[in-house]
């Protein structure tokens, strides 16, 4: 039962000095997960995607929260595998070097990206990329753990050398996939390295896909496995604003929502840009339920706006009904928790910085989950351990 914040940098106002403000409002929402009881710290890795993304370099954020940290885990979610854009002989270094300087505190997770925005950067064509990410996630453990690597592949090409530095764990940092479709689920699972469920479908969508997950991984062959550490994991996104004011919480998070759906589309599916208007809640809902029917955001098969339960005045506002999300108080959030973790969750991935969310509500949202739900969790799992009275 793990509990984790992840960051993407997301901004309204994409100026210079704005984004150097938000980056440094990282690190101190960083430190108070930490000083909150925060198992992880997580971070995405966009480029070019303007507004929806700024965190481009995720090893240099995670480095600098690690030298300010003692003890949270520094997670990349995900390191992307395109060799011009991440060789893996540097991924190997840099989370190497991250991992012996952060006392071993590294997870990392690897993927091709989103968009071919990103990918045409560096001169791919995003449809083409899996098998050339999949021969690089097959060497990058092996270059961590072989004194020399030397890999004439289909699409890399190394001649022997010795890599260093090796990595404090042994024999390597646990790995990660991205997954928000039923098939990579299954791939994570049948190559024997964790999932992160970066989709937005609610409990019962992670329900389904950790079915996938957890039958892939049961039936996983040795020849497929991915480096020489199997986890078994599965991670679920969770946006999340808390504050004792239900009102307020729904409405900044909502608002967050509806940036984070905007800005996606753009991107994606050429819709215009993100807006971040401060509306009640109710029309936050209506516009996102505009968005949904005029065209998704979609990541990867995940709909950003997917059809659901319906609220208390009958309009369906899927994903963001009122029932399925944690914009609220601790109890709305520890309810929504606690759905997900039935649904098969091993860690929360809280998402809380989204365009238009102040730094005051996500420094809230972390005390109130660190000082009440968190609590409430790990007290529940001491009272199910303990062994009964005779």
């Amino acid at each position: 039962m793990k509990f984790s914040m992840i960051f993407e940098a997301q901004l309204v106002d994409p100026s210079p000095a704005a984004e150097q403000k938000l980056l440094l409002e990282m690190v101190v929402e960083a430190e108070a997960l930490e000083r909150y009881g925060f198992d992880n710290v997580w971070c995405v890795e966009h480029t070019a995607l303007t507004q929806y993304a700024h965190m481009s370099v995720p090893e240099t954020f995670l480095a600098f929260v690690a030298g300010r940290t003692r003890r949270i885990g520094l997670g990349h979610g995900v390191i992307c595998l395109p060799p011009a854009m991440n060789h893996p002989i540097k991924v190997a270094e840099r989370v190497a070097m991250l991992d012996i300087l952060s006392g071993g505190r590294v997870h990392f997770g690897v993927g091709k990206g989103g968009s071919q925005q990103e990918a045409g950067a560096f001169g791919y064509e995003l449809d083409k990329l899996q098998p050339v990410i999949d021969e690089a996630m097959y060497l990058i453990p092996k270059i961590m753990v072989q004194e020399e690597i030397e890999h004439h592949g289909t699409y890399i090409d190394i001649p022997r050398r010795p890599v260093h530095p090796k990595p404090l764990q042994t024999p390597h940092p646990p790995m990660y996939m991205a997954t928000t479709r039923s098939d990579t689920l299954a791939m994570a699972g049948a190559r024997g390295i964790g999932a992160l469920v970066m989709g937005f479908g609610g409990p019962e969508d992670v329900a389904a896909k950790n079915a996938v997950y957890r039958k892939a991984y049961a039936g996983r062959r040795p020849e497929d496995q991915v480096g020489f550490r199997p986890t078994e994991h599965l991670a679920a996104l969770c946006p999340t604003i808390v504050s004792h004011d239900r009102e307020f919480a729904r409405r900044i998070g909502l608002r967050g929502q509806r940036f984070f759906a905007e800005a996606l589309a753009h991107w994606y599916q050429g819709l215009p840009k993100p807006t971040a208007y401060d509306l009640s809640a109710e029309e936050h809902l209506a516009a996102l339920d505009d968005l949904r029917r005029e065209k998704f955001a979609v990541i990867g098969e995940d709909k950003i706006a997917l059809d659901g339960e319906s609220s208390k005045d009958g309009r369906n506002y899927g994903y963001f009904s009122e029932v399925n999300d944690a914009y609220g108080t601790p109890e709305d959030c520890i309810s929504y928790v606690r759905r997900l973790f039935e649904a098969g969750a091993d860690e929360i991935l809280f998402l809380s910085q989204m365009g238009g969310v102040p730094h005051e509500a996500i420094m809230e949202t972390i005390r109130l989950i660190g000082e009440e739900v968190i609590p409430h969790f790990k007290a529940q799992a001491k009272t199910s351990a303990e062994p009964a009275l005779a």
